[in-house]
């Protein structure tokens, strides 16, 4: 695919939050990672707002585990409270990514150039990323590097089918949609012999909207173009 990049992300623990369990103070991960924590992990490794990242499919290596923590999270209001959070355990994925740019910011027209933007991308992921690579929280630290999305085998290779209920995708932005407004779409994934194919954040029939929200203006005065 063009402008494409296949990596692995890999970590000792990871938490992507069904937003169901975060009402109790309670985190439970889905068994999977979403569609938005795994641009998160892409965008990590390269991003400029004259793209727009899309996942494309995300293979599961290594069993889906699970562990317990007692967690002591910060109250702001003063005083002490545990929290029981379950997370996912040594895990491994091979994801194929690809990057477009984004129509809905005429105003970075000037920096469109997507051989650069690709050849910068793919020594970023040669580099383990220009950010901190999170897998779903701030205190689940993962790592990147270039792969074959096909090498290796995965745990699930002989599962035909599983199918995964209902999990967020990922989230709207104004300046990826062209609406003022912050949305949250909704779906249900099926892992194939180990690999998730995502659908598209346009064809995604469940979205519920957040909040009114603005695209932040970028231009040449705050962004420099990827020649500089």
């Amino acid at each position: 695919m063009r402008n494409a990049m296949e990596f692995k992300v890999y970590g000792e623990y990871a938490l992507f939050t069904d937003p169901l369990t975060k009402l109790g103070g309670e985190k439970l991960s889905y068994n999977v990672p979403t569609y938005q924590a795994l641009k998160g992990i892409a965008e990590s490794i390269y991003w400029k707002p004259t793209i727009i990242i899309y996942i494309d499919a995300v293979r599961i290596m290594k069993p889906i585990r699970m562990e317990s923590k007692g967690i002591r999270p910060i109250e702001y209001s003063g005083g002490n409270t545990l929290a029981n959070y379950t997370y996912l355990r040594d895990v491994e994925y091979h994801v194929r990514a690809h990057f477009e740019f984004n129509e809905n910011r005429p105003d970075m027209a000037f920096d469109r150039n997507e051989h650069k933007h690709h050849n910068i991308m793919l020594r970023s992921l040669a580099a383990g990323g220009r950010r901190d690579i999170f897998l779903g929280t701030r205190e689940c630290q993962g790592y990147v590097e270039p792969c074959n999305f096909d090498e290796g085998e995965s745990f699930y290779e002989q599962y035909e089918e599983v199918p995964l209920g209902h999990m967020v995708h990922g989230i709207n932005y104004p300046d990826e949609t062209g609406r003022d407004q912050l949305e949250v779409r909704l779906w249900h994934p099926v892992m194939k012999k180990g690999v998730i194919e995502f659908i598209r954040p346009e064809r995604c029939e469940l979205v519920r909207p957040i909040m009114d929200m603005k695209m932040k203006h970028f231009d040449h005065t705050n962004v420099s173009a990827v020649e500089d």
